[in-house]
């Protein structure tokens, strides 16, 4: 008997699920931005008029081939000791705090926003991270999430931009078996240096980076806009002047699209491993030895006889082309097409295994 439709039993249908990994280097100014032209403007670097953050392109973003890479934005708790009428966005920089905040910590029970914690101890005690660089990954690196143990970044430290002294690298690396998940945008682990300081958060689904101002602040820890004195290392004579400016001078006397500019000019690179959760239903398209050994193409039949046959006691052949899927009400939601035709007859059996990725 001719069958058009089989019912799918319970162990014919299996899901599956997998984890794809894309390793996503950003090297030189595709990092830090600093992609410029010959009158040496920057047009891979998108400001606003609201003036609260950078977005930082692969190309000029006025361009149709620019993706968007990352976005960067410095901010301070009200309670930080930076916070004062006098720093220049003052306000701005406190909302760009707490909305980073609220966002990735979240609330505590009396409804206050809680504050980024070097160890992630968001309702008591611990150390506060008051100024904050933030990260903001674009979706279309991230995919579905950081790979926890994969973030790695580098920043140039000391001396000018074009003759730093040094670099500081900036790890996830024992993320992979220690992280948090008291946030509500989900995981994120702590980033250390090589020294294993705790340096800042990396929230893996949100795709945020979030590092604390302070690391880039010391002169005698190669502060990133801080250049060191120079006899310290043998040059110069002592007693030799150097620049003073830092990290605090820069988030108060600065507006944050300046402050963006001096941090992710320092930047040398960044690398991660980016996650796909490909979630799977495998199909098992079961066909026995009496099951679909005639056609209902039209083509199938002269008058009233089989075209593949020539005599009548031969057996019936038809040709597998295509599978269909249908609900219950026999509507069609998918179709798997075969490479090529698989002849079948009542001789033949056959189990094709359909994959339907989402």
């Amino acid at each position: 008997m001719a069958t058009t439709f089989k019912t799918f039993l319970t162990n014919d249908v299996v899901s599956t699920r997998t984890m794809l990994h894309e390793a996503i280097p950003m090297t030189g100014t595709i990092a830090s931005g600093t992609y410029t032209n010959k009158a040496g403007a920057e047009h891979n670097i998108k400001n606003y008029s609201h003036g609260m953050f950078q977005s930082v392109y692969d190309y000029p973003y006025l361009s149709s081939s620019a993706n968007h890479i990352y976005d960067i934005a410095v901010g301070y708790s009200a309670l930080s000791p930076l916070s004062g009428a006098s720093s220049v966005q003052n306000s701005k920089k406190i909302n760009i705090y707490n909305q980073m905040a609220q966002v990735l910590m979240g609330h505590s029970a009396s409804g206050e926003i809680l504050r980024f914690d070097q160890d992630g101890d968001l309702l008591s005690g611990g150390t506060k991270l008051n100024e904050c660089v933030f990260f903001n990954f674009s979706r279309l690196l991230t995919k579905d999430e950081i790979k926890k143990g994969s973030f790695s970044a580098t920043f140039l430290t000391g001396g000018t931009q074009a003759a730093p002294f040094g670099a500081l690298t900036i790890t996830d690396a024992a993320a992979t078996n220690d992280f948090r998940i008291n946030s509500p945008a989900g995981e994120y682990g702590i980033l250390l240096d090589g020294s294993s300081n705790k340096l800042g958060l990396l929230f893996y689904q949100a795709g945020v980076a979030v590092l604390t101002a302070s690391v880039f602040t010391s002169l005698e820890s190669f502060g990133m806009l801080a250049r060191q004195r120079l006899v310290s290392y043998g040059i110069g004579a002592p007693g030799a002047t150097y620049d003073t400016s830092s990290m605090e001078s820069l988030l108060t006397g600065s507006h944050i699209t300046a402050s963006c500019d001096g941090i992710r000019n320092r930047l040398q690179s960044v690398s991660f491993n980016n996650t796909t959760e490909l979630n799977s239903t495998i199909y098992f398209c079961r066909v026995n030895h009496n099951d679909y050994n005639y056609t209902a193409n039209p083509t199938y039949l002269s008058g009233s006889k089989i075209r593949v046959k020539n005599a009548t006691t031969d057996s019936p052949v038809s040709y597998i082309t295509t599978v269909g899927l249908y609900s219950a009400d026999n509507e069609l939601l998918a179709v798997a097409k075969l490479s090529e035709p698989l002849k079948k007859d009542p001789t033949t059996e056959f189990t094709l295994r359909v994959r339907l990725d989402y």
